[in-house]
């Protein structure tokens, strides 16, 4: 392994490297809490019954947009283990049609990719990523890192040892066929929680 920095090995970034996370567009989010602890609640008779934790994980998902204006929400759940959202970034007034995908001049797998969240800015304008650095533009990064934060705050006033896993999972939603599937499959995960990438007892 040649990735090294100040002689340490080195996780290649997960993102998409040739996509502007900040970029007019829909993601689909997922993010699970840490070694997949049941903190937000369990699933009783195919519903999700919430957890006075998993109560605030929902309700800082909803406040999302008061922080982020740019950002309009897709359908979402919060599950035991994870909450799945759409996140739709529109910095402009273009059409639903045009913000719902993700631009295709782009060579963009749809496969879902891991986000690490940047822990701090390492000083100066954008630290050491300069005016690239996703915590000074609207990015997915930045609401992410709000997001889990806010949530992470409150949480651990009702049980100190919650805690979120340290990446989260991204999708670029490239088209409105893909858009309408993952809402749907948001809108079912209950229904389908014993079949879940991330069910765990």
């Amino acid at each position: 392994m040649q990735n090294k920095f100040q002689n340490k090995y080195r996780i290649p970034a997960a993102r998409l490297q040739i996509w502007d996370y900040s970029n007019n567009g829909a993601y689909f989010i997922t993010i699970c809490t840490q070694n997949r602890h049941h903190f937000f609640g369990q699933i009783q008779n195919q519903k999700m019954q919430l957890s006075e934790i998993g109560k605030l994980a929902e309700k800082f998902w909803c406040e999302i947009p008061n922080h982020f204006p740019m950002v309009q929400l897709g359908n979402f759940v919060v599950m035991p283990n994870h909450v799945h959202g759409v996140l739709i970034i529109d910095n402009s007034q273009t059409s639903v049609e045009t913000r719902l995908i993700a631009s295709d001049n782009h060579n963009v797998n749809n496969n879902i990719v891991e986000t690490r969240l940047i822990a701090s800015l390492q000083g100066g304008t954008g630290g050491f990523s300069g005016d690239k650095n996703p915590m000074l533009c609207n990015s997915i990064s930045k609401i992410i890192r709000w997001y889990k934060g806010r949530c992470s705050f409150e949480c651990r006033q009702i049980n100190p040892n919650f805690a979120w896993q340290s990446r989260f999972h991204d999708h670029i939603i490239r088209n409105s066929k893909s858009f309408d599937t993952i809402q749907n499959y948001i809108e079912q995960n209950p229904l389908k929680w014993k079949e879940d990438t991330f069910y765990k007892i």
